[in-house]
């Protein structure tokens, strides 16, 4: 099968590029042709593909250029759509596979595929299809106001990065492609939900539910180090963000009078908030900021702790950090939110908490040593084992088959 897999970074960004490498390196190993349509960047992955790339535009720089032509590549691309053509005349895909194509690329290149009759199936790795702001979340709440079309509510609460004029854009992008083109429904053949709450979200906003598939997304297979021992500490990684519930992890740490401690891996936008609220709590000695760590460091810092804390306050759609320290036998304790529930059995594969309720986690923390946490890991293993490569790859090439023969 010839497939043409498009995201707009062809390099590691997040959990969303992660996947788009790996699973089109799975592809091609598996005798499948692949080709692949990005966004020129410095950091992108070599690729045999990317003289077909569109042009860079950041949106986090203060060009000129970019700031003038950033509205006509987020509302409707035609240097994306004028270069989607080319690539597919040449290399003829079979099925088109996009993943996160919003502001860089734009949906001006589902016409194309339409145009062609190449059926595409889309991976939601975030909730932009259907709301202006990625996250269903605004003002550290979950937000559902624009179900049913509210768009301006984007304008009215300022959701896109506190900008009225972001909030502007977001709200015309959003109006223009599902009120006047209704580009992705009409152009969408299927569309991939990592979790159940995600799928069961997107119907409830208006997608046809037969039009979307429940696909678990994957852990890899980590390099394990047997001889870890596990010690007295809690354990965040990830991004750095208010969505991420970070403060709620360190009020509860604030209530919590254990010996056991915190440990923080990442970066983000508010990192230097939560290490001056880390110190306002006087939790000083307490909590450790570590910074970004990757591959066998990090593995190391998760097989050592004694929790993984997964406290985000948004809905989580079915993140890797969860995935990852599952294969790891590791005791997550996570918010009751999205599609985290799915895979964890309170007090059985795992604990969960209310939402936001940091006397609640900080309860859970202290009342840790009345179960069998080695059992518990075992349990939580257990509940990603089918969760490979291998089963997620035939489960993706079930849909491919299904909207080519449709």
């Amino acid at each position: 099968m010839r497939i043409l897999q498009v995201n707009k970074f062809n390099y590691i960004r997040g959990g969303a590029e992660k996947y788009f490498i790996e699973i089109s390196k799975k592809l091609e190993k598996e005798g499948h042709q692949v080709a692949i349509f990005s966004m020129h960047h410095p950091k992108n992955n070599p690729s045999p593909w990317d003289r077909y790339f569109v042009s860079r535009i950041s949106f986090n720089e203060a060009k000129l250029r970019d700031r003038i032509i950033a509205p006509f590549r987020i509302i409707y691309s035609l240097e994306a759509k004028r270069k989607f053509k080319k690539i597919i005349k040449d290399f003829k895909p079979d099925i088109i596979h996009i993943h996160n194509v919003y502001h860089q690329i734009s949906p001006s290149i589902l016409d194309v595929a339409k145009k062609y009759k190449i059926p595409v199936v889309m991976h939601l790795h975030d909730y932009k299809l259907i709301c202006p702001n990625y996250q269903l979340f605004v003002d550290n709440k979950i937000c559902y106001r624009c179900k049913g079309g509210g768009y301006y509510n984007c304008i009215k609460h300022k959701c896109f990065k506190k900008s009225l004029l972001q909030s502007i854009l977001a709200t015309v992008e959003m109006w223009f492609h599902h009120k006047v083109l209704n580009i992705y429904k009409k152009n969408i053949s299927q569309f991939i939900a990592p979790s159940d709450f995600m799928r069961k979200t997107v119907v409830d906003f208006g997608i046809d539910s037969e039009k979307v598939s429940l696909v678990y997304n994957f852990s890899e297979e980590l390099e394990v180090d047997n001889n870890a021992e596990v010690e007295n500490y809690g354990l965040y990684f990830g991004r750095i963000s208010d969505e991420k519930g970070i403060d709620v992890l360190l009020r509860a740490f604030s209530l919590y009078k254990g010996e056991m401690k915190l440990k923080i891996v990442g970066s983000g936008p508010s990192e230097e908030k939560m290490k001056a609220m880390s110190i306002k709590l006087g939790l000083g000695n307490k909590v450790e900021f570590l910074g970004p760590k990757f591959s066998k460091d990090l593995v190391s810092i998760i097989q050592k702790a004694k929790a993984i804390f997964i406290p985000s306050i948004w809905n989580e759609n079915m993140p890797l950090t969860l995935l990852e320290s599952l294969y790891l036998s590791k005791v997550v304790i996570a918010s009751r939110t999205g599609g985290l529930p799915e895979l964890i059995d309170d007090k059985i594969s795992g604990f969960l908490f209310e939402n936001g309720n940091p006397d609640q986690l900080a309860e859970l923390i202290a009342n840790l040593s009345n179960y069998n946490l080695e059992d518990i890991g075992n349990k939580a293993k257990e509940r990603v084992e089918g969760l490979n490569i291998d089963n997620h790859f035939d489960n993706i090439l079930e849909v491919y088959n299904k909207v080519k023969k449709s």
